[in-house]
């Protein structure tokens, strides 16, 4: 078949063999510098290692990701996942489809979903897992660039789902994967709408004449976060197969790795769990873990590299810019990249994972581009 019906489900024996892993760490020697100075705070990571063990109920998490309905659909020799979120009374409104990026899931988009499936927006919300990313089967042979994620995504919505319209929404390398398909698929996108941040700083030789203080001061911000914070994108670009036989040996060495990722991107570093509960941490962290693609899903950033950029779109391409993300595209930046850029705003509260961090508020926004459409 195509595409069938199925609940998430996580067998026990993973479960259990993950317990034991849990409880076998072997952890590094204290750090010499105070917390997060050199990286993760150890003792984040052994106060979420014991809930893990003793407090996280994967399978309360697994009952409150079903009460939406989850497709697998075989697209261009794979196997997907995608959630389907839908409301009771449903509006003319073309579906919108919502890529995650790393280290997020398909869960990143249950509070968006949650929100727009709801009156008065009553949008239908389709959240794929891309290829190689937790429940969607990882690819087996190179060339799994975002290009290529967007074909067959597109192929999900239109020939496998039914869908001849749609609107795309599309957060770090969701972002590369929206603007693929607004620039390939004009007869069937209805529009964009993206994050802020998900672009590479280019180099002095690639830097536009022109530049005006908002851009100037947009490079100098992008490069000293890359500077401080870019060091995971080189390896992942360069060397994924070696770091993956560490993260998918040790769901401790996991752990820090995406824990990090969410501290230090979110609104606010300073209380991480005024963002995310442990719960939401460790819910991610399983569903990598359980279906083993860490390695998979860094190996998007060397594809990426390798890859073709992304054209200009053929549709209308919204910005929403999350206020205390890492560093902010300023609109003119974008208008160099997509002529078509139509709307600009800015997502207060919001941080590097707006679906979670500030999901009210994005859902107006992209309601109300989706109203703009027609």
């Amino acid at each position: 078949m195509d595409i069938r019906t199925e609940q998430l489900h996580i067998p026990e024996e993973v479960l259990a063999e993950l317990r034991g892993r849990l409880e076998a760490t072997r952890w590094p020697s204290r750090p010499t510098r105070p917390a997060w100075a050199d990286g993760v705070d150890p003792d984040l990571v052994r106060d979420l290692v014991a809930y893990w063990l003793a407090g996280f109920d994967w399978r309360a998490r697994e009952r409150a990701l079903n009460r939406h309905r989850h497709v697998r659909a075989d697209v261009d020799g794979l196997a997907l996942h995608a959630m389907i979120a839908e409301p009771d009374s449903p509006t003319a409104t073309p579906p919108v489809l919502a890529l995650h990026g790393w280290p997020a899931t398909f869960e990143q988009m249950t509070r968006l979903a949650d929100r727009l499936v709801a009156p008065p927006h009553a949008m239908t919300v389709v959240a794929p897992s891309l290829p190689g990313f937790g429940f969607s089967q990882a690819p087996t042979e190179p060339g799994w660039n975002p290009a290529r994620i967007a074909r067959t995504v597109h192929t999900l919505m239109t020939e496998r789902l039914g869908h001849s319209r749609y609107l795309v929404r599309g957060t770090d390398y969701g972002l590369n994967v929206a603007l693929h398909l607004g620039a390939m698929y004009p007869g069937h996108v209805t529009g964009v709408h993206i994050g802020g941040t998900h672009l590479a700083v280019p180099g002095d030789e690639d830097l536009p004449a022109d530049l005006n203080a908002e851009e100037r001061a947009f490079v100098e911000a992008g490069r000293r976060w890359y500077a401080d914070e870019g060091g995971y994108v080189d390896i992942q670009a360069t060397k994924p197969e070696t770091l993956a036989f560490a993260l998918s040996d040790s769901p401790a060495g996991l752990l820090a790795w995406i824990v990090e990722k969410y501290r230090t991107w979110c609104a606010t570093p300073h209380d991480l769990h005024a963002r995310f509960t442990p719960d939401d941490l460790l819910s991610t962290v399983t569903i990598y873990w359980a279906t083993n693609t860490l390695a998979s899903s860094v190996r998007l950033y060397r594809e990426d590299r390798l890859g073709p950029a992304p054209a200009p779109a053929r549709v209308p391409v919204a910005v929403n810019q999350p206020q205390a993300e890492e560093y902010h595209t300023p609109r003119s930046w974008w208008q160099r990249l997509q002529p078509r850029l139509t709307r600009y705003t800015l997502l207060p509260g919001a941080g590097h994972f707006p679906e979670w961090e500030a999901p009210d508020a994005l859902a107006a926004d992209i309601a109300e581009f989706a109203r703009t459409l027609g």
